[in-house]
């Protein structure tokens, strides 16, 4: 080991060490010494500047950190930034080759003039206090104040397309009291610093434009200046629409089913009650976010006009149902109704008549062994009634033979013509009550057919207009 040479490094470090040591404690004496000679006759309560009617400048620069609430109901936004404020004063100024060329120092604000810039448009119920952070103070009498603020803005909120909405919300900063010819107002930059924003998970930041207006209010003569910014947001829609639109289109489409369920099921109407509180339980989700303003929400009108649909088709169901249970007492189908709706609306909507389907039309060459069944009854049915005719024959053949025989005695006779007479309009009788139970019976199956295919055709109806309802909020966004 070459002990010269590691001697000479060690003592190098040591010297090299001391002498930081030595301008680390020169520079805090000169620095302790600045600030004692800066501040023994200054004071703060004064505009810094030599000639009282020079204007001072400051310079305004807004960072955007985070957005940590947008309250649309309250029409509050409430924003983190990074304010800097940057102005000359004239009484802090120092020459640096007297200091060992020091030409920074970090003091409390507190302890200089700071110009009263505020938020105009503040919506905080409370009175917060400027953060009290070092500025930064130059040998040339410039001061750098960076102060991180969470501000309470108002914000007027446009709800007319959410949750597809974008909102323009204004930040205006400006002097509370000195007016232009005192303290004037510029921008650092064009537009607020984005570059240190947090991503929001509901607003999508479009822009932070920033202006300067001079405003002359009828109070004074003076001219008033301020800078806003205005920060355009974009909603993003994507939890809206999984948790509110989805939910009410899915629904929605559930109240045309009503006009499809058999109405002796006793279901249809209970159905579309059913469907109208859900989608009031989300018109009133919808509410708790909304300002109660003139406005009506995008989402809000497709709630209203799905809740009219609804409201319409229950009660056409109603309507359908009394149609359905027309019993014997109600008059025939007119004659309109029959050719428009059981003729050519029933063949259009592919309504078939009970144990008739598009799939087994009544005239198919192939039978089921239900139609076998039925054709081997009728076979039965028709060959009990030819014998029923024979002994009819034979029965009627007996008594005239009967009244021929016994047509000696005329009593007898007339006794054996009245039977006859009686029990025919008694078979007479029950013919006409068959005929007139099987009319009614026709009757009724022709009305519950109307109620069925008028079931039908409002079920396409209303499908088409949910459809074309969802299809229109789809295109609004």
């Amino acid at each position: 080991m070459d002990w010269p040479h590691s001697c000479f490094s060690l003592c190098w470090i040591l010297w090299a060490a001391s002498r930081l040591r030595g301008e680390r404690t020169a520079e805090g004496k000169y620095a302790q010494k600045l600030f004692n000679d800066l501040f023994e006759d200054y004071s703060n309560a004064l505009r810094p500047v030599e000639d009282t009617d020079k204007v001072l400048n400051v310079t305004l620069q807004i960072t955007l950190s985070q957005i940590k609430d947008m309250d649309e109901r309250n029409q509050i936004l409430t924003a983190y930034l990074w304010i800097r404020q940057i102005w000359y004063d004239a009484y802090l100024k120092w020459d640096r080759d007297q200091y060992d060329g020091l030409d920074t120092i970090r003091i409390p604000s507190d302890l200089v003039w700071r110009p009263d810039i505020v938020l105009y448009n503040k919506a905080d119920d409370e009175s917060s206090e400027p953060v009290n952070t070092n500025v930064v103070l130059r040998y040339d009498g410039l001061i750098t104040w960076d102060s991180p603020a969470i501000t309470k803005s108002s914000c007027v909120v446009d709800v007319s397309y959410f949750p597809f909405d974008d909102q323009q919300c204004n930040l205006t900063f400006g002097s509370w009291t000195y007016n232009g010819n005192q303290v004037d107002i510029f921008n650092a930059l064009d537009s607020g610093d984005l570059s240190d924003f947090i991503e929001d998970v509901e607003w999508e930041i479009h822009g932070m434009p920033a202006v300067k207006n001079v405003i002359t209010y009828g109070c004074c003569s003076e001219p008033y200046p301020d800078i806003t910014f205005t920060l355009i947001l974009k909603r993003k829609s994507s939890f809206y629409i999984v948790n509110l639109l989805i939910p009410c289109v899915l629904i929605s489409f559930l109240a045309p089913l009503s006009f499809y369920l058999p109405a002796a099921s006793g279901e249809k109407v209970s159905l579309g009650v059913t469907v109208l509180l859900a989608m009031t339980v989300f018109q009133l989700m919808v509410a708790e976010i909304m300002p109660p303003s003139e406005n009506v929400p995008l989402i809000g009108k497709y709630y209203i006009a799905t809740m009219a649909l609804i409201t319409a088709s229950t009660a056409l169901t109603i309507m359908v149902m009394n149609i359905h249970f027309c019993g014997a007492e109600a008059k025939p189908v007119p004659q309109w109704a029959r050719i428009v709706i059981l003729k050519y609306m029933s063949k259009i909507l592919f309504v078939y008549d009970v144990g008739e389907s598009c799939t087994s039309p009544r005239h198919s060459k192939e039978r089921d062994p239900y139609q076998k069944d039925y054709a081997e009854t009728h076979r039965k049915g028709l060959k009990n009634r030819d014998n029923n005719i024979v002994h009819k024959k034979e029965i009627n053949g007996l008594l005239n033979n009967d009244l021929g025989t016994q047509g000696e005695n005329p009593k007898e006779a007339d006794s054996y013509c009245a039977r006859y007479v009686t029990l025919t309009k008694n078979i007479e009788y029950i013919a006409k009550c068959l005929k007139d139970h099987r009319t009614n019976n026709a009757k009724g199956i022709e009305w519950k057919k109307v109620a069925k295919v008028i079931d039908r055709f409002f079920m396409w109806i209303f499908f088409i207009m949910v459809f074309a309802m969802s299809i229109l909020i789809i295109a609004k966004a």
